[in-house]
């Protein structure tokens, strides 16, 4: 199945996207410092029954963004709703697989929405996870932003020990993963998109509940029990608020499922999607086709 690489004009960016298949839209949103990249053993295979857009947030992936540029949640869920109209997904529904960072993205998408038919978030970082909120402080401050640039030079080192923290067995990592990701952090402008991306953070999961309690699609939230990125715990909270939730727990897997176990993810993704049919229509409102800050 042929892949073919597609840029929009978002914001007077342009955003980077991988397009393969035919059949039903399918939205891949990635994880934070994630890309496309991200889904290179699963567009494949979904691509074998769905159209798949695989998405580079601006500020990510092959999407270079201004260091100005708002890189919040809550901007970059506008500029996905931007995004599904710009390629032609206008009168029909589509289903969502987004992870971590792009999880919490895919959320606030979602609940504005009323086309998204289901959704499958890897391990979506939520209100309800404290994990990482000291890391999130220390950015957010003058003292940590100062240190973050004069680190970037020297921390090439740092991103295998981040990797192998991402899987929950490192020696499932696959070759040349660590090669794919690098450059991506080291794209033109890219510590500013993270600090901007990091100084919005308190803010944007301030707005999760809100837009959580909205969300009426199916949703399934897939976890690995060595996730060391978001907590575990989080998981069955997200679920009791949401109002058609379930999850399924991966043994043996970190924060990556779809990279670390892409045959089983796969497989169970392309099950839920199968079984969507059940999906309510939107609750009574009005259907809004772009997002409102």
């Amino acid at each position: 199945m042929s892949t073919q690489s597609l840029w929009v004009e978002i914001d007077g960016q342009r955003m980077h996207c991988l397009k393969a298949g035919s059949g039903p839209p399918l939205l891949l949103v990635h994880g934070l410092l994630g890309g496309s990249f991200s889904w290179r053993f699963n567009v494949p295979v979904l691509s074998q029954r769905y159209t798949v857009y695989a998405v580079d947030a601006l500020g990510a992936g092959l999407s270079d963004a201004d260091p100005q540029t708002d890189c919040s949640m809550a901007r970059q869920a506008v500029r996905l709703a931007e995004f599904v109209e710009k390629v032609g997904i206008r009168n029909e529904e589509f289903r969502v697989i987004a992870s971590s960072w792009g999880g919490a993205v895919a959320l606030l998408f979602a609940a504005q929405e009323c086309r998204v038919r289901s959704l499958i978030l890897c391990a979506p970082v939520n209100p309800w996870s404290q994990y990482g909120s000291r890391r999130v402080r220390f950015l957010s401050s003058a003292t940590g932003r100062l240190l973050f640039h004069a680190a970037m030079p020297f921390s090439r080192p740092l991103y295998g020990v981040a990797l192998r923290r991402m899987y929950g067995d490192p020696e499932r990592i696959p070759e040349g993963t660590l090669e794919g990701y690098v450059p991506l952090t080291r794209r033109p402008g890219r510590p500013y998109n993270l600090l901007n991306t990091v100084r919005h953070w308190r803010r944007d999961l301030a707005l999760l509940p809100d837009a959580i309690a909205k969300i009426s699609a199916p949703t399934l939230l897939v976890w690995g029990t060595r996730d060391m990125a978001v907590d575990l715990g989080s998981c069955f909270s997200l679920e009791e608020n949401l109002e058609n939730g379930e999850h399924i727990l991966l043994p043996g897997v970190g924060h990556l499922p779809f990279e670390e176990a892409p045959d089983e993810f796969n497989s169970l993704a392309l099950e839920f999607f199968e079984n969507d049919g059940l999906n309510k229509p939107c609750k009574e409102k009005p259907c809004k086709r772009r997002l409102r800050e």
